[in-house]
């Protein structure tokens, strides 16, 4: 028996997956909260594995699926290769087994060059911000663990004699971070 699939992705923790496939009536769903920057996600994988032939894949729109030119033909090719049919909600394409319709393919691939310029979009702006805040002199990265007196303590306890991994339990942190303390002395 056929199964109606729904694959539904956000890029991010705090996005909400709601109006994805919203009335859309589904036998099993695949979500995710993962970049559609690569192929290796969880649920897309484990969704490939479900599929069989004779079901249908749905997807609320193209850059749900992959951000990447190649991987949605690579994707689309391997779904209709088992059997399946994906169909894209928002953009109105739907693609079978065996089917080889030039205009469809045609908008498939003008659309997933704009999901590919999209990604492209993000990184730049994201390189962007990430040079505006280092000019500004921001931190980047999570915030230090240590403070200056601490890592001059650890150096300190080092050089006095203490064994490294009993300094590094005492300030809770990894040997290689003593290490880094140790190094970073002057």
């Amino acid at each position: 028996m056929s199964k109606r699939v729904g694959y539904i992705r956000v890029s991010s923790a705090d996005q909400n997956t709601d109006r994805q496939l919203e009335g859309i009536e589904l036998d099993k769903t695949f979500a995710e909260k993962i970049s559609g920057k690569d192929i290796k996600r969880p649920a897309l994988l484990a969704m490939l594995e479900f599929i069989r032939e004779g079901d249908k894949v749905f997807v609320h729109e193209l850059s749900r699926l992959g951000r990447s030119m190649i991987d949605l033909h690579q994707l689309v090719e391997h779904i209709t290769k088992k059997g399946a049919t994906i169909s894209f909600l928002k953009e109105g394409l739907e693609f079978s087994p065996g089917q080889a319709d030039p205009v469809r393919q045609a908008m498939f691939g003008m659309l997933s060059v704009f999901a590919q310029f999209e990604r492209s979009l993000i990184k730049q702006r994201q390189a962007e911000g990430i040079a505006a805040a280092k000019a500004k002199g921001k931190h980047l990265g999570r915030p230090a663990k240590l403070t200056a007196v601490q890592r001059e303590e650890i150096s300190a306890r080092v050089a006095a004699g203490e064994e490294i991994k009993t300094v590094a339990a005492d300030f809770a942190v990894s040997r290689a971070t003593v290490y880094n303390c140790i190094t970073e002395a002057p």
